[in-house]
This record gives structure tokens, C-alpha cells and sequence, in this order.
């Protein structure tokens, strides 16, 4: 209000300005830019423009450093950091087809049929993880997918050597070699998942999340172990 009565008595509110002038030494003319700091290559670089082919090769290469974590398991945030699916499912598909018994009209049917490994594998990668995000988990679902795919690469090794075992025959020592293989590689895939989701679970409930990774790889190895080919 006493603003609006000063205007109205003394005239406009920016009467003054008309008086003002401005001197010839200053100059009004020139260039407004914004100072940016200097980009690495890095981050001017798109995969959008890249070839094919480098596309192909920059994920086989990150793929392959996720198998050389999960070989040699210790505390690394790379698996977590930089997860993916298409480990998983090249594990899952190659583990589900040496598993693959035979034909479906088989009677002497000796291991499961392709679907039921697949959706087995996935399934059981579907509850560990709800159950440690239920838990109080701090990685994103697709995460531990990641991680829990990536760590079934002892098993498709020890699912390959009994293959092989297989192709000598059958009897005790040939089972004596496969235990062996079965056991050491189950244990591999444990260490090595809960090497990598341990420390996103609170302290006082990681038995509970590692109990379920047991089982998963248990079952996994037992179905390995107890294959008998067609």
C-alpha cells in the first residue's frame, strides 16, 4: 500500500531511471559464454555410433571378467556394479542342455528335460532373491540375479568333467571322480555367492540368506551328480 501511494504521488516508480546515462568508457557489447570444464573421451564417447562388432566384443569382455570373479572369488563390488544377464542365461542354457536326458518319449529317461533345469535354475534365482530383499538386502533385484547366475559357472564346469567321466563308464570309480568334482565345485559356487552377497545383508540375518544359497546349489549339484546318460 505505501508503495502504490508514493507512485501515486510522486509519479512512476522508475521515474528516475530516465536520468540515467552511461558512460562511453564502459562497454555494452561483447560475448556471454559459460565456462565448461574440460571432457575426457570418455565422456564424449556413444556406444550409439560405435560398430556391431565392437559392441559384441566390449560385452564378451565384460563377461569374461565376471567368470575370472566367480573362479576366483573375493571382495569385489564388479559382479554387483556392473551386473548383466547374459552370463547367467549362457550358464543356464549350456548346464540345461549336457543335463538334457533325451527325448521326451523316452522310458529310460536318465536326467531331466531341458525346460525343467531352465525354469529350476531361474526359479529358485527368483526366490533367493525376493528373500533377501524381504530380509533387508541393499542390491537391486537384477543384481543378485546377476550374481547368483554368474556363480553356477563351477557347476556347468563340474557338469562337463562328469560328462566327460561318463564317456569311460559307469562303475564306482567313475562315481568316486564325480562326487569329488560335484562337492568341490558346489562348494566353489557357495564361497563365491556369498562372497558377493554377504556383505548386503544385515549382520544379525546373513544365515538366513546363505541358508537358501545352499539349498540352490545343493540341488543343482545333486542333479548333476546323480545324471545318468540315455
Amino acid at each position: 500500500m505505501a508503495a502504490a501511494e508514493g507512485s501515486g504521488a510522486g509519479g512512476p516508480l522508475f521515474a528516475g531511471l530516465a536520468d540515467v546515462s552511461i558512460s562511453e568508457d564502459i562497454p555494452v557489447e561483447g560475448e556471454i559464454t559459460v565456462p565448461v570444464g574440460s571432457h575426457s573421451p570418455d565422456e564424449d564417447y556413444s556406444t550409439l555410433d560405435e560398430p556391431v562388432r565392437d559392441t559384441i566384443m566390449r560385452d564378451l569382455k565384460a563377461v569374461g571378467k565376471k567368470f575370472v570373479h566367480v573362479m576366483y572369488p573375493k571382495k569385489s563390488s564388479a559382479l554387483l556394479r556392473d551386473w548383466d544377464l547374459w552370463g547367467p542365461l549362457v550358464l543356464c542354457v549350456s548346464l540345461a542342455l549336457m543335463l538334457q536326458g533325451g527325448s521326451a518319449d523316452s522310458k529310460d529317461d536318465g536326467g531331466p528335460q531341458f525346460a525343467e533345469v531352465f525354469v529350476l535354475i531361474w526359479f529358485g534365482a527368483v526366490v533367493i532373491t525376493l528373500n533377501s530383499k524381504l530380509l533387508g538386502g541393499t542390491i537391486s533385484f537384477f543384481q543378485s540375479l546377476c550374481v547368483l547366475g554368474y556363480c553356477v559357472l563351477p557347476l556347468t564346469v563340474a557338469m562337463l568333467v562328469c560328462r566327460l567321466v561318463l564317456l569311460a563308464g559307469s562303475g564306482t570309480v567313475s562315481f568316486i571322480i564325480r562326487l569329488i568334482v560335484v562337492v568341490a565345485m558346489f562348494g566353489w559356487s557357495t564361497l563365491a555367492s556369498t562372497a558377493f552377497l554377504a556383505d548386503s545383508q544385515p549382520p544379525n540375518r546373513k544365515a538366513l540368506v546363505v541358508y537358501p544359497i545352499f539349498l540352490f546349489y545343493f540341488v543343482i549339484s545333486w542333479m548333476i551328480l546323480t545324471f545318468t546318460p540315455q
